[in-house]
C-alpha cells in the first residue's frame, strides 16, 4: 500500500540524506536498541523514505526520458 502523503520534513531530503536515515534505521532496527513502540515508528518512517526514495527515481526517470525524447526531435 501506497502512502500518498510524505511529509515536508522527508520531501526535503536528499537521495544521499534519504539513504543515510535509512541506514541509521536499518542499524536500530537490526540491533534491537529501541522498544517494540519506537521500531513501529522506525518501521512506518522506513516505509515513507522508501516511498521518497521511489519518487524520486521516477523524477530522475521522466527527465531522462524528456531529454531523450528531445535530442531524437532535433
Amino acid at each position: 500500500m501506497k502512502r500518498k502523503n510524505i511529509p515536508t520534513d522527508i520531501k526535503s531530503k536528499s537521495l544521499n540524506e534519504t539513504k543515510s536515515e535509512i541506514s541509521d534505521i536499518l542499524e536500530r532496527l537490526e540491533n534491537n536498541k529501541v522498544d517494540l513502540e519506537a521500531s513501529k515508528k522506525d518501521y512506518e518512517r522506513l516505509l515513507i523514505l522508501n516511498d521518497h526514495i521511489d519518487n524520486l527515481f521516477k523524477e530522475k526517470l521522466n527527465n531522462i526520458k524528456s531529454i531523450e525524447l528531445k535530442n531524437k526531435t532535433s
